[in-house]
């Protein structure tokens, strides 16, 4: 034990500094000499040698007679990490040793070396180099010599750095702070790493708070007022945080998160994966197996018809194929429009019988299928026309025309020109032009304007771009009668049934356009107030009109005349249907976010009298409206996406309180129902984003102190994950100023901040677990790539336990 200490506390490198000249030949025993005591005996083989390494440091460790924790270790080494050893794929020494070899300068002579700023970007701190440096200080005990360093010296950084003994990396913490290296740490040494922490993991905190939370720790630990901590006191600090941490659990707003056995219950009866699909997708499944023999039926028809018909000996097959397309496009373009019709959709919600067998969440995705098949209508029916049929009119023998089809020619045999020429092939061309500009536009890269578009094709897309090109299927739907009224092979009216197909589906959206811009011109609501949020985040409070009703999870449009009298965007409600007023969350992504953002943040900081005029539409059924159809809901929300949870959440607290409401026995007693259970999982990237929900979680949170209904939980990215050198202090004080406050220090809510990515199998295994023989709805609203993740994970996790996850994603 006596060389261990003085290993750790004698004032020089941890390492000994290696000369430049040191030959490139030294071997790992040479290595050795350098990183541990004279009395140490190296047994180790290869540097590269992970296994080397722990029988390396426990053989150190018998030598100084100490115990060797092999069951402690694993635990303590995820409370303080100067490297992530112990994830999978984790950081090893081979990936160090392949950086080093990679950024190596190699002179005549020189054994290869490494710049020390380069230190961060081989131990994976590439991210934090001011930190990295930092530490690179503190291995080199505050020399400030910029030398080179060589592989043996970063081995021994590395050795040191993933130390088993969680006491020799809490030495390389404290003399982290330490910053005169004589041992003791002042409360002007912790304030400094508390900036250096906060700057490292992006969070915002001025100077006052960093010497508060300096003098809270100091407070806690220096108990014999000597204004400075020695190493024993400085080693209590974690102790606390380990107990502080534990207590979070027994917080009913947090969870803890703690390393589950990946191993279920066995007396659980798994499903098989066939079952689970099956109950996830047969409403899905159903509706688009009936398109299917309804558009197979259709064109077998028409197909069969065409086959038997006189024209059939001078275009044969393709003839066929052309009119048995045409008859798909018809029911297409006609059942494109229901998917759309919002009203109707939002008042069939309502009726649960049909709701339960009619996946209304998936409307868009159903329209964007049915484009899908008109797609391929419109290449089967032109193709087969251009490419096959009107060659085959123009090159035909002149007697099998005149036998079969002259008399719709009057009696001339046009050329291909003189075909592409008539009413029906120019109406036909116009529309599927216009057809292709509105598709194009509406796709994922032109819409999102993705940056692997050339510049010139970014300009000219975009959602405005999409927005007005949609408008298009009012010409062509005029060009669509147009081109139905004049057909080469038949006058019979009977067979012109393109108007039968399309007449109820345009008038019932037709209807619905004109009943939203009567309704939207009542609904000029008068806004409360607007609130500017950082990330470019706009709140609007507005004057609730009289007779709008509308339950949690809804969603309206908002349209703004000064910026443009034709655009309407969706938005969802953040407030409860109990609320006497109606509020938004908007975030800048676009044209027209950015121009609402700009136009309220001028009239907010100029503090002119008035705002902007809204109008709003709605409310429209979404997603997260089927809340209601669980007793226990899983609501995860990425960034903005957190948006239509709140409402809900706000719905299940109000629901408890009212007194006709018994949660604990019956469900019918409640007109309307609510969850029994809310689980929040909100996911960010920046701090400044709990700003935006800040005084509804407050809310939320006081509302829930009794009935315990909702588990709130707040993701940061941006910080490193707990147990990771560059947010162990940040963690501490947040376990510090929870327990002596209440809040989070970081969200300055009860709700308890997590530091980095959830793990999800964590969080649904806990869920299971707690909640077995029940059925949980999975409600997420965020980017695309999560989603098919989490509904990976639901499937996954109802087939191996006896709880069903349905998972359900907002869709606009």
């Amino acid at each position: 034990m006596e060389a261990h200490v003085q290993l750790q506390t004698a004032h020089q490198p941890y390492v000994s500094a290696m000369s430049p000249s040191s030959s490139s030949s030294s071997s790992s025993s040479s290595c050795s000499a350098s990183v541990f005591p004279p009395s140490f005996s190296p047994i180790w083989t290869e540097p590269h040698d992970e296994t080397g390494v722990l029988n390396r440091q426990q053989h150190y460790m018998a030598e100084n007679g100490e115990a060797s924790s092999t069951a402690g270790s694993a635990n303590e080494i995820e409370w303080l990490r100067f490297i992530d050893i112990t994830a999978n794929g984790g950081m090893k020494w081979k990936d160090v040793e392949e950086q080093f070899d990679r950024l190596a300068l190699t002179r005549h002579g020189v054994e290869p070396a490494i710049k020390s700023s380069d230190f961060g970007l081989c131990i994976g701190m590439q991210q934090s180099p001011e930190f990295a440096n930092e530490l690179l200080r503190t291995l080199r005990r505050r020399m400030d010599r910029n030398f080179d360093m060589t592989k043996c010296e970063l081995y021994g950084y590395w050795c040191l750095m993933t130390d088993p003994r969680f006491d020799s990396r809490i030495r390389i913490y404290f003399d982290l702070c330490d910053k005169n290296m004589d041992g003791r740490v002042t409360e002007k040494d912790i304030k400094q790493i508390i900036t250096l922490s906060a700057s490292t993991n992006k969070l915002s905190l001025t100077h006052e708070e960093a010497e508060d939370y300096a003098a809270l720790v100091m407070k806690l630990l220096d108990t014999e007022n000597r204004s400075y901590l020695e190493f024993p006191q400085f080693r209590t600090l974690f102790n606390v945080m380990s107990l502080s941490k534990s207590s979070f659990s027994t917080n009913h707003f947090s969870i803890r998160l703690s390393r589950l056995h990946h191993n279920f219950d066995p007396t659980e009866e798994p499903r098989s994966k066939t079952e689970i699909l099956f109950r996830s997708y047969w409403r899905r499944a159903w509706i688009v197996l009936l398109w299917l023999i309804i558009c197979s039926a259709l064109f077998a028809w028409k197909f069969t018809q065409y086959r038997h018909r006189a024209a059939f000996q001078v275009m044969g097959y393709c003839l066929s194929t052309a009119k048995g397309a045409a008859e798909t496009l018809k029911f297409n373009m006609a059942l494109i429009l229901l998917p759309v019709c919002r009203n109707t959709i939002t008042w069939l919600r309502k009726n649960r019988s049909i709701n339960s067998i009619i996946p209304f969440n998936d409307n868009i995705n159903f329209h964007k299928m049915i484009a899908g098949g008109i797609v391929v209508g419109v290449i089967l029916h032109g193709g087969s026309h251009l490419a096959c049929d009107f060659p085959r009119i123009s090159d035909s023998d002149r007697m099998v025309f005149r036998q079969t089809i002259a008399a719709r020619f009057g009696y001339h045999q046009p050329s291909y020109c003189e075909i592409l020429a008539t009413k029906e092939v120019a109406t036909g061309i116009a529309m599927v032009v216009l057809m292709a500009i509105a598709f194009s536009l509406a796709t994922k890269w032109p819409r999102r304007q993705s940056p692997s578009l050339p510049k010139s094709v970014r300009n000219i897309t975009g959602y405005n771009a999409f927005w007005y090109s949609h408008h298009l299927f009012i010409p062509v739907y005029a060009l669509l009668i147009l081109h139905s009224m004049f057909l080469f092979l038949t006058n019979k009216a009977t067979e012109k049934t393109t108007w039968m197909y399309i007449a109820v589906p345009v008038v019932l959206y037709a209807g619905e356009r004109v009943f939203r811009a009567i309704r939207s011109g009542f609904y000029e609501v008068e806004i409360l107030k607007a609130s500017i949020y950082p990330g470019k985040v706009l709140s609007l409070k507005l004057q609730k009109p009289e007779g709008f009703r509308y339950l949690s999870g809804m969603y309206i449009f908002i349209q703004c005349p000064q910026i443009s009298p034709f655009e309407w965007h969706p938005f969802s409600l953040t407030s409860g249907p109990e609320d006497d007023y109606l509020s938004v969350h908007i975030r800048t992504a676009g044209d027209w976010s950015y121009q609402i953002y700009s136009l309220f943040q001028e009239a907010t900081l100029s503090g002119v009298d008035g705002y902007p005029k809204v109008h709003i539409d709605g409310p429209y059924g979404a997603a997260s409206q089927d809340h209601v159809k669980y007793d226990i809901v899983v609501l995860i929300g990425l960034g903005i996406g957190a948006t239509p949870f709140v409402s809900i959440l706000k719905d299940v607290v109000n629901a408890a309180k009212k007194p006709h409401c018994d949660h604990s026995g019956c469900r019918e007693c409640s007109s309307r129902k609510a969850p029994l259970k809310a689980y929040l999982y909100w996911v960010t990237r920046e701090q400044s984003s709990f700003d935006w929900f800040r005084d509804i979680m407050k809310e939320v949170s006081i509302s829930n102190q009794k009935q315990s209904l909702v588990e709130m939980h707040n993701f940061l990215t941006c910080v490193y994950p707990e147990g990771d050198a560059r947010s162990v202090l940040i963690s501490t004080i947040q376990a510090l100023h929870h327990a002596k406050n209440g809040t989070d220090f970081l969200s300055r809510t009860p709700v308890r901040t997590h530091f980095g990515r959830p793990d999800w199998f964590d969080i649904f295994s806990k869920l299971a677990r707690g909640h077995k023989e029940e059925r949980i709805g999975v409600f997420y609203c965020g980017p695309s790539s999560a989603a098919k993740e989490l509904e990976r994970m639901c499937t996954r996790l109802s087939t191996k336990t006896s709880t069903r996850f349905v998972f359900h994603k907002e869709n606009y």
